[in-house]
């Protein structure tokens, strides 16, 4: 689908072409395997892509995200992430750690389940609410 989608955004001279590869799981070898293979089949297709390869981490589940983060990044190179659910308890300390290890820049983060509940991040702002009492 992938191909058709990067054919077909060619075609009708699509500035963005947003591919979702939704449901995988860093354990699962089969789906990272097949996350490689889109990366390089979109890659063949048109030069330097993918522009963008963005991980979206929940951010509630602590710091089992450093593992999600440090294999996707191995199974292809990640530009970003995407942190979400930071609207509950969680305050989603865990990005510091990835930031370190990884040197990944947060792109975005969600704050809730409506469209514009996904903001820009601002590293002052995350910084206040992590320490904030």
């Amino acid at each position: 689908m992938a191909h058709d989608a990067v054919t077909a955004a060619q075609a009708r001279k699509a500035d963005y072409l947003f591919i979702d590869t939704a449901g995988r799981l860093h354990t699962k070898h089969n789906l990272m395997q097949e996350l490689q293979k889109l990366h390089r089949v979109i890659g063949k297709q048109l030069a330097g892509a993918p522009h963008e390869v963005l991980l979206v981490l929940d951010g509630s589940t602590g710091m089992n995200a450093l593992n999600q983060a440090r294999e996707f990044h191995k199974a292809v190179p990640l530009t970003g992430l995407i942190v979400t659910k930071l609207d509950g308890t969680s305050k989603g300390g865990m990005v510091v750690a990835i930031q370190k290890e990884l040197g990944l820049p947060i792109k975005f983060i969600g704050l809730g389940e409506q469209p514009d509940d996904l903001q820009p991040f601002d590293a002052k702002q995350f910084a206040a609410a992590l320490f904030e009492e």
